[in-house]
């Protein structure tokens, strides 16, 4: 028997205002809680959303929906998994609510097995430390939890980047499995990450892309592509199991509905069927149905996007490369801050979706990012994309005594506590709370004092920080508390 998942990742990205540096927004003030407002094109984003649902959500979910429940009774059930970023479910809230509910009543059917993914479809993963990509797996892990009752088991990281670092990730985590491009191996069987009891499946690109990019192409030699044919090119494809994994928006978006992209969908069920050794199964039942066929180890990072099939649609050009680590830098400073907003709004500027309009090479990759992208270039993308993150630090900075560099408090050389100040008013609260031993320290070697001076900018308190050496225990503390809160008190 070879088992077939058919599996969709589902996702809307948070456009931003194309105006916002044209238009002279940036540095304007803006009360308390408009941020989003300033930055992001609420309107804009719900008429997509709504067009999209209309063409796409909606009549996809009716579909799959009656092949679920025409198979309920048979002992080949249909089945599919779905892949949600959480910005897709949180414009599923906001915008249009039945959208929801319509994937709830199919996840409710139990024939529905929903994906892990970082909530903010983001690169996080390919951050230099793992802390965010795992927040934001949780914060979707609980999002899923919430809205569907599902605890899911199996991972699918942003357009299925993988490599080994990402395996122990994930595996750490405790998920059972995960997605990547079946061009490592071939992807008819299930692998395990070397070194890993996680267990990889592989997507089967060609007869993805088959339905995905060719559906439509009048000049593909197999047009018009029927069910029953690609039934019949599935029955003759060896292996364990045979993974599709595309866009959900493929149906009705990217192929209209009169291409005949429906049709195809609700009759596939039914011509898989008539293939004795043919069955729909859920990623996860695959991986605890079928042993690994071997182990593999991916060091270089892969992903389903473009033709080369890595990372370099997000970052092949010096635009996304600044751009990228710009954003990654705010990171500190930001959570440093206590700002939900601030936090929300970084988090929201992760999603690859901004990154991926930065793209600047021709040919079919070119033109495919261009119909994604709402912006007329590149340059207009990266214009804006840096804006906002400039903006977002001049907030930031509006708010903190922020330095140049982190302080990273420590017991000796190299043997760091984990404990980092990015600006004066963490510094406080670290300095409040820290090992007196390890504070004392850090006073005789001078640190302090070098770190106000060349990363705050001020002389002035790093002689008053100076003046206390010699100080020992919670003299030492109170006296370094009420140095710096004079300095905080002084405009800081």
């Amino acid at each position: 028997m070879t088992d077939i998942s058919l599996c969709f990742e589902v996702h809307q990205p948070l456009r931003l205002r194309k105006d916002l540096f044209w238009g002279g927004s940036l540095h304007k003030r803006v009360a308390s809680g408009d941020l989003l407002d300033l930055y992001f094109d609420c309107e804009e984003n719900r008429r997509i959303f709504q067009r999209v649902a209309a063409k796409c959500y909606l009549p996809a979910n009716a579909v799959i929906g009656e092949e679920i429940r025409r198979f309920a009774e048979s002992e080949r059930p249909f089945k599919v998994a779905y892949s949600f970023s959480g910005t897709f479910l949180d414009q599923c809230s906001k915008f249009q609510p039945e959208v929801l509910a319509s994937f709830q009543d199919l996840v409710g059917t139990g024939m529905v097995e929903i994906l892990e993914q970082t909530y903010y479809h983001s690169l996080s993963s390919l951050y230099k430390e793992k802390g965010e990509f795992e927040e934001q797996v949780k914060m979707h892990r609980e999002l899923v939890w919430d809205l569907f009752g599902q605890r899911p088991t199996f991972f699918e990281n942003t357009e299925l980047l993988y490599d080994d670092r990402i395996a122990s990730m994930v595996a750490s985590m405790g998920y059972k499995g995960i997605f990547t491009e079946g061009v490592v191996a071939d992807p008819g069987f299930v692998y395990r990450p070397r070194g890993s009891d996680l267990s990889l499946l592989l997507r089967n690109y060609q007869l993805t892309d088959d339905v995905g990019f060719r559906f439509s192409a009048r000049w593909w030699s197999e047009y018009p592509l029927t069910a029953d044919k690609y039934s019949s090119w599935l029955a003759r494809t060896p292996g364990q199991c045979i993974n599709l994994f595309c866009d959900y928006e493929t149906f009705g978006e990217h192929q209209w509905e009169e291409t005949g992209i429906f049709h195809f969908l609700r009759y596939l069920p039914r011509e898989i069927n008539r293939w004795p050794h043919l069955a729909f199964a859920t990623p996860s039942e695959i991986v605890e149905k079928h042993p690994a066929h071997r182990d593999i180890s991916v060091p270089r990072t892969v992903s389903w996007a473009d033709l080369e099939r890595d990372t370099s649609c997000w970052l092949g050009n010096a635009l996304q490369w600044a751009c990228f680590l710009y954003q990654q830098r705010l990171e500190g400073p930001i959570k440093d801050s206590g700002d939900a907003e601030l936090l929300s709004i970084w988090r929201s500027l992760c999603m690859s979706d901004h990154l991926y309009y930065l793209f600047t090479r021709g040919g079919g990759p070119g033109e495919v990012h261009s119909y994604f992208s709402p912006y007329e270039s590149a340059y207009d993308a990266a214009v804006t994309y840096f804006s906002a993150l400039s903006d977002l630090e001049f907030r930031l900075r509006q708010r903190l005594t922020l330095a140049d560099h982190p302080f990273r408090f420590s017991e000796g050389p190299d043997q760091f506590t984990g404990e980092v100040a990015w600006s004066l008013e963490s510094m406080v609260r670290a300095i409040s709370k820290i090992d007196i031993e390890i504070l004392e320290g850090h006073m005789v070697r001078g640190d302090l004092a070098r770190w106000a001076k060349d990363s705050l900018g001020d002389a002035d308190l790093a002689a008053g920080i100076a003046d206390l050496t010699g100080l020992e225990g919670q003299r030492l503390r109170k006296a370094l508390l009420r140095r710096m809160d004079e300095r905080l008190d002084r405009g800081g």
